[in-house]
This record gives C-alpha cells, sequence and structure tokens, in this order.
C-alpha cells in the first residue's frame, strides 16, 4: 500500500478537526434553549405504589414503612364501610320483590340481567353478593356470558326457595377496612399520601346498569370531597381492574384519571395480567401496571423497578392488596419493607409519586409551551398549558441551556425564587428548576441581582 506524503497527510488531519468541530458547534444547544423533561427533576422514569381496597393492615403494618423510607403513596379506598359515611350501597330501581316475584316465570336474559344483578345484592339475604361478582365477571366476556345468566338464573331460584339467611352481608374488601376511620385517612392525605376512590362497595360494575354504575361512582366522591376535601376526587380505580368500555364510558365522565385504563394517545398501556414487558413505542410514555401475588419472588419485582431505571419512559405503576394475613394476596410487611428499600435506593433515578401526580404531570407537560428569548444577561422563559389550572396545578421541571460561565442560576417566577447549580451535556451548559405553567414568566440570571 502507497504511504501518504507528509503535506497531505497534515491536511486531510485538518479537515478531521475542522468537520468535527462544525460537528460539535451543530450539536451546542442554543442560550435559552428550553425542553420540559419527561419526568420530575429530569429522573429517568416514574413509580407509584398504589393499593386497592383500604384494608386496615394497609394502613397498620405497610403505611409506617413508607412514611420510614419518605415513600408517597395512593390508596383507593371503599368509601362506604367507613364509619361515619353517608353513602352506602342500595339498589337504585324497582322494588326488588317485583323483581323476584318475575325471575319465577321470566328467565333471566340479555334485556334484564342487568337490572337483576344490579338489585343481587340487595335482595334481603346475606351471601348474594358473591354470586352477583361471580355473574358480573362471566357477563363481562362475550364467550361467558351465557354462563353469567345462568348464575343469575340459580340465585333467584335460591332466593325464592328460601336458602338464604335474611339480612345484608357486604363483600370481604368492605369487611376488611374494619377500623379505618376518616379522621384517620384525612391524617394520612396530610402527610401526603393520595386517598382515592375504590367505589362504595367494590361493585363489580359490568353487571350493573348505568344508574347502579353512576350511584356507586358518583356518591363515593361526594363523599371523598365532602369527608377530604376536592383534591382527593381526582383519581379511581373500578373494581376488579375491570376495563369493560361501557363502565369506563361512565366513569370517565366522573373522575379525570383512572388507573383501569388512559387513553391517552401518547401513552401506552401495559395492565397488570398482561406478560408483555415494555420494549420500542412511538409513544411518550408507557405505563406498566405490576401486581406482586404470593407467589411472586422478591427478585422478580426488583427487576421491574430495574426496567424503569434502564428506560427513560416507563411509568411502573405497583398494585397491591392484602397485608400480612388480610385481604387478597397478601403480601407480608416484611417482605414489603425490602421491597421498598430496594426502591428507594434507586430514588435518585426514579421519580416517587403518587398516581395522581404522576398523571398530572403527564397531561401537562403534553399540553404546554414553552417559550424563550434572552434579554441583557437574563434568559427569559414563558410556560403555559391549556388544562383547568385548579386541578392541573403541579410543577413541571424545565431544563435551560445557559452561557458556559454560568455555575449557577438565580430563577424567579412572581415571588418564587430557585438557586440552582448549573450542569453539563454533550450540548452544553444548562439548569433545571421547577416551573408553574402558569402562564406567569420566569426569569433566569446567572448573578444574584
Amino acid at each position: 500500500m502507497r504511504a501518504v506524503n507528509t503535506p497531505l497527510k497534515g491536511f486531510l488531519i485538518l479537515m478531521i478537526l475542522c468537520l468535527a468541530t462544525i460537528v460539535s458547534k451543530a450539536q451546542q444547544a442554543k442560550i435559552g434553549q428550553t425542553e420540559i423533561t419527561k419526568w420530575q427533576d429530569g429522573k429517568n422514569g416514574a413509580l407509584s405504589i398504589t393499593y386497592d381496597d383500604g384494608s386496615i393492615n394497609q394502613f397498620k403494618y405497610a403505611l409506617p414503612i413508607m412514611e420510614r423510607l419518605k415513600l408517597p403513596a395512593t390508596f383507593f379506598v371503599i368509601t362506604g364501610g367507613i364509619p361515619e359515611s353517608k353513602y352506602h350501597g342500595k339498589f337504585i330501581g324497582r322494588s326488588v320483590k317485583t323483581i323476584i316475584k318475575e325471575s319465577a316465570t321470566i328467565p333471566t336474559n340479555e334485556h334484564n340481567f342487568l337490572e337483576r344483578c344490579s338489585a343481587g345484592g340487595y335482595l334481603g339475604y346475606k351471601g348474594t353478593i358473591s354470586y352477583v361478582t361471580k355473574a358480573a365477571s362471566l357477563y363481562d366476556e362475550a364467550k361467558t356470558r351465557e354462563e353469567g345468566i345462568k348464575v343469575m338464573d340459580e340465585l333467584y331460584r335460591k332466593v325464592r326457595n328460601g336458602e338464604f339467611q335474611p339480612g345484608y352481608q357486604p363483600c370481604d374488601e368492605v369487611l376488611q377496612e374494619d377500623g379505618l376511620t376518616w379522621e384517620d385517612l384525612k391524617n394520612y392525605g396530610g402527610r401526603g399520601y393520595e386517598i382515592a376512590s375504590h367505589s362504595i362497595t367494590h361493585a363489580s360494575m359490568p353487571g350493573l346498569d348505568s344508574v347502579n354504575i353512576q350511584y356507586e361512582l358518583e356518591k363515593s366522591k361526594e363523599e371523598i370531597r365532602d369527608k377530604m376535601g376536592a383534591r382527593y376526587t381526582f383519581s379511581a380505580e373500578v373494581p376488579y381492574g375491570y376495563e369493560n368500555e361501557r363502565v369506563m364510558k361512565i366513569a370517565y365522565k366522573i373522575y379525570p384519571a383512572l388507573r383501569n385504563r388512559m387513553p391517552e394517545p401518547w401513552l401506552k398501556e401495559i395492565d397488570r395480567a398482561s406478560k408483555q414487558t415494555p420494549g420500542s413505542t412511538n409513544k411518550d410514555y408507557i405505563q406498566w401496571q405490576r401486581g406482586a401475588t404470593t407467589k411472586t419472588p422478591l427478585s422478580l419485582m426488583q427487576s421491574w423497578v430495574d426496567t424503569a431505571v434502564a428506560k427513560n419512559n416507563i411509568w411502573l405503576v405497583l398494585v397491591i392488596h392484602g397485608v400480612d394475613n388480610l385481604g387478597y394476596e397478601a403480601l407480608q410487611h416484611t417482605m414489603l419493607d425490602e421491597y421498598f428499600q430496594y426502591i428507594k435506593v434507586n430514588q435518585k433515578e426514579l421519580w416517587i409519586a403518587t398516581f395522581g401526580d404522576v398523571t398530572r404531570y403527564m397531561r401537562e407537560r403534553e399540553h404546554s409551551k414553552v417559550e424563550h428569548e434572552k434579554k441583557d444577561d437574563k434568559i427569559l422563559i414563558t410556560l403555559t398549558q391549556s388544562l383547568d389550572k385548579i386541578m392541573y396545578d403541579l410543577p413541571l421541571t424545565l431544563k435551560t441551556y445557559v452561557p458556559a460561565d454560568w455555575k449557577k442560576a438565580w430563577v424567579w417566577q412572581g415571588k418564587r425564587m430557585q438557586r440552582v447549580d448549573a450542569a453539563k451535556d454533550e450540548k452544553g451548559s444548562y439548569v433545571l428548576y421547577q416551573a408553574y405553567p402558569n402562564g406567569i414568566a420566569l426569569s433566569l440570571s446567572g448573578k444574584e441581582n
């Protein structure tokens, strides 16, 4: 191979250096260039710890662990089972005696199933709710709908034959709340935990007609608003994790955020029953729900956290039910302690927040507009969003590129001031800071005055 002569070699090296400089300059961000980070504080992912049913052991054994580790969480509580609640389970419709009498001559069918299932728990006998729950679950699936109809016929036949004891008996989930009070919940809310709705009675809503679905959800929301305040009426979980389209359409109109389903164009959902793991997507975010059971190894649960850390678009939503032998798939608090410590160790990379706050942040980011201009030695930023400013009031994290000689930045928004350290990436020097998307301009300066 022929050697390259020295002058030509020097020229090639010079050209390479020039090209590298051009590429480097092209990669440099302009002073004032600003973006809204995907997650609060510029973290790599988000994680929400959620509890269903509001069993007393969640608050007795799991909450103290989270308090010690300073971890937030969302509790979806069944409002009708808490003492001093105004609204309790009931059937809205015709006389149940009339419905029972008709069932002797008219079999259950597609036209009367929802009425009979809605009334099933309030026929005046103990033990009927388990039939309602089973029938609703079967009816939710087209392939098992006829089986659900048969279960309803069986229930009414047994009622007519006097095979149940008189009275009313709620489902187990309601009974497991025994000991929980609204005073307790207000106290927990004041300490940063999100208290949210799980309906009045833990009803199996695919088996309810529209008016009874609305009662379960609307009155639960009203109860929480009256006892806790409007802030706690943002999130809900329809019991059993149902995604029934008819139920969802009603629930969407009542609660801004449902853990069951969030049909946002920028969000991919993987529910807790899915075996799918997060992969590539053209959407900004992935909500990845995982529900540990008594058979789930701790190592697998930890791997969920690892995955959220490794990606940059995952919102890991953990679903917990029972604790210490009370409730569905009850997990031991000693295991939860170890798991929560593992989550805490990863807090530098994960934004750990309530279900409601993560929802607010994502929506605000997707509906916000940020503009910048350089004026003298300051950078002026305007952040606006198109959502309800009362409901969506969470600060967003902004990343603004600043002059290379800025070691710190003083950020003013109205009367709020933040002093933040500058950092560097491949595009230049930048600062991360919190901004409210309320249209009040922000001013960034490299000097205190």
